[in-house]
């Protein structure tokens, strides 16, 4: 599938590591680096704007080495842009850490991954299918 994209990062499109990678790396398009202290979050550029097709979204995810090694990961995990969005995609950073984390230009903040949904419309009933979970939940189906 192709998707129009506006690129004004500075830095090559984001692309597949792997071919069987499910996400793309977003980087920070900033001209100075900029320091989430302990607790902070801010609203990071990419500079990429994109069209996606009818019943597409793109989600932003956290990535995971950013997340393990230093705390720092997307606060609305994961961010939805919806396919009529035309503004530039930024990402919610936040430092979970006891320590300061840098973010220099190009950084690779976030991950993307499109993803196909379905619009659904309400069926009002007074009572739901039986099955044998039922209403268990939060730990119900076993330990943690």
């Amino acid at each position: 599938m192709k998707v129009n994209i506006i690129n004004n990062s500075g830095f090559d499109l984001p692309a597949y590591a792997t071919p069987l990678s499910a996400g793309m790396d977003l980087r920070a398009a900033m001209t100075e680096s900029i320091v989430l202290n302990p607790l902070e979050r801010a609203l990071v550029p990419t500079g990429l704007f994109v069209e996606l097709p009818e019943g597409y979204e793109m989600q932003i995810r956290p990535r995971s080495g950013l997340a393990a090694k230093h705390g720092v990961t997307v606060l609305n995990s994961p961010g939805t842009i919806d396919a009529d969005y035309r503004g530039e995609i930024k990402v919610i950073l936040v430092n979970l850490s006891n320590t300061p984390f840098e973010i220099v230009p190009g950084e690779r903040i976030a991950q993307a991954v499109v993803a196909q949904h379905a619009h659904i419309e309400w069926n009002e009933v007074e009572q739901l299918g039986a099955t044998e979970r039922g209403a268990g939940g939060f730990g119900s189906t076993g330990r943690g």
